[in-house]
Formats: structure tokens, C-alpha cells, sequence
């Protein structure tokens, strides 16, 4: 099963997804299904007690139900109750809801959706484009995110290329490249954000964002160039390829004056540069 993991936005609230490429369909996380049309502090008891329920009953729809790797809001990848549209629909019965049916719509369009972009790759671009859009983010910001989107693709490509497994490995060099160049791994990283469930990168400014991307890059050059063989190979690999994006971001520091790694996110980030810009303006205004 070739599998693509993706987060969909139905009313500004992510769920999990993973498309099979075999199946041709999709896979939707049932916690953040639940999460979405009841708005339960606590999903995960909501769909155990449903789940118990529904068995008892003796609904298919639960005892077929898949369990997929999907990624956590601490960046790993756990076993994941998934169900596809199908099934869904079927849950979605058992669910009272005022956003059951809207949410029908939306799943409906989200396949469509996947089906005008295996004809056409640039939609998904385009689609990513519009999320991030849809959750406030600046233009230039999108364009340094889907690059570093691509730059992170050709880093794995080449990892499970040299044998790698995704999960373990992939996280031990990512943490490898973070601390680094930025002294922090993904966890604490995010912590420093202050940040729980939401993803990194999408809270990482322009410039964390470069230097993450010329970190990355150049592990996968150095990579190309080495060859290496064992895990210990590929760690030092790593850490050369963080060490090229640490020394930009110390040149970088003693140049402006200013920290690169920021505990802003992304967005408060940009309201500061828009409330920046607005007092420039209203002092040239006077002047």
C-alpha cells in the first residue's frame, strides 16, 4: 500500500488523512472526525464508549475499521483508528451533529479533490496554497513553506532510498538537524514555541524557515556525495548538514543583531511586521 499523509481542513479544524494509492481512497482519522462534529473535550473517550456501543450492536462499520500510522501532535507516528468514506458515512449516523451533513459535502469534495490532482499535480499546490491563505499566512511566507515542503521530500527520498525506515530513524536524524543548527530538537523546539498539537514549520518564521531548508538541503547533498552505508554514517551526515545552516545562522545574528530562532510563530510574526509597517506609515505620515 503506497500511502500519503495529509491534513484537511473542514471549517479551519485539521483532520488526519492518508490517501492509498492502490485503493484509490481515503483514510480519515475517526478521533478527529469526532473531534470536528462534536466539538467533545475528549474524543478519544467519546469514540471508545461509541465504539463499545456500536460493537455491541454488532455495526460492521467499527469491527472493519483499519489502524493506521498517522502522525501525533508530538511529531511521531502512532497506530490510528482510520475509517474510509464509506465507513465514515456510516459512523457519521450514529453521531447527532448540526455539522454532520456539512461535513458529508466536504468529504465528498475532498475526494474529487484528490482525483483533479492525480490528473493534474499542480492542483495540490495549489490546493496547500489556498490552506495556508485560508489560515492567515502571507504570500511570501506560502512560498518559502511549499519550497521547504519540496526540500524535505528529496531529504526523505534519499533516506528511504539508503534503506531507512520512517518513524524512529527519520526522527532521530530530524532531531539530529534540528539541534544542530538550531540548539533545540522538534520537542523542545516546539516547546520554546510554545506550541502543542500544531505542526512546526508552519510556525516557523521566513528566516527559521531558510535555515531549516538550507539545513535539510544540504544533508541530502552531503548524503549524495558520501554515500553513506550505516545508521552512525547517516547521523554525522546530519549533523554536517546542520552544522553548514548553524554557522549561516551565526554569520546571520552577528550581522543584524537579531536571533533567528524566535519563540513567535509564524502568524505573530506577521502581525508584528504588519504593526511595524502600519507605525513606519503613520510616522511618515506626520513627517
Amino acid at each position: 500500500m503506497t500511502q500519503h499523509n495529509k491534513i484537511q481542513l473542514f471549517e479551519e479544524k485539521k483532520v488526519r488523512a492518508l490517501w492509498d494509492d492502490e485503493a484509490e481512497k481515503w483514510y480519515f482519522s475517526i478521533v478527529d472526525v469526532i473531534a470536528v462534529l462534536t466539538e467533545s473535550p475528549n474524543p478519544r473517550n467519546y469514540w471508545k464508549v461509541l465504539k463499545h456501543r456500536l460493537i455491541k450492536e454488532g455495526n460492521e462499520s467499527v469491527t472493519n475499521c483499519n489502524q493506521l500510522k498517522m502522525q501525533s501532535s508530538d511529531g511521531k507516528r502512532y497506530k490510528t483508528d482510520v475509517a474510509d468514506t464509506e465507513q465514515l458515512l456510516r459512523l457519521i449516523q450514529s453521531i447527532p451533529s448540526p455539522k454532520a451533513e456539512p461535513f458529508k459535502q466536504w468529504m465528498a469534495q475532498v475526494a474529487a479533490q484528490r482525483l483533479d490532482q492525480m490528473q493534474d499535480p499542480e492542483l495540490s499546490i495549489e490546493q496547500a496554497m489556498m490552506d495556508y491563505k485560508r489560515l492567515g499566512y502571507s504570500d511570501a511566507w506560502i512560498n518559502q513553506r511549499l519550497k521547504s515542503i519540496e526540500i524535505r521530500k528529496d531529504l526523505t527520498d534519499e533516506w528511504k532510498k539508503r534503506g531507512l525506515q520512517e518513524g524512529v530513524q527519520f526522527a532521530t536524524l530530524t532531531d539530529i538537524i534540528y539541534s544542530t543548527w538550531s540548539g533545540m530538537t522538534a520537542k523542545e523546539y516546539k516547546q520554546f514555541k510554545g506550541l502543542k498539537k500544531e505542526n512546526l514549520r508552519d510556525n516557523m518564521t521566513n528566516r527559521e524557515l531558510v535555515l531549516n531548508m538550507l539545513a535539510e538541503l544540504s544533508t541530502k547533498d552531503i548524503s549524495e556525495s558520501q554515500n553513506p552505508e550505516t545508521f552512525g554514517e547517516h547521523m554525522d551526515v546530519a549533523r554536517q548538514g546542520g552544522e553548514i545552516a548553524h554557522h549561516a545562522r551565526m554569520e546571520l545574528e552577528t550581522k543584524t543583531g537579531k536571533p533567528v530562532v524566535t519563540s513567535l510563530n509564524a502568524k505573530e510574526a506577521m502581525k508584528l511586521k504588519a504593526a511595524e509597517e502600519d507605525e513606519q506609515k503613520q510616522i511618515n505620515e506626520k513627517n
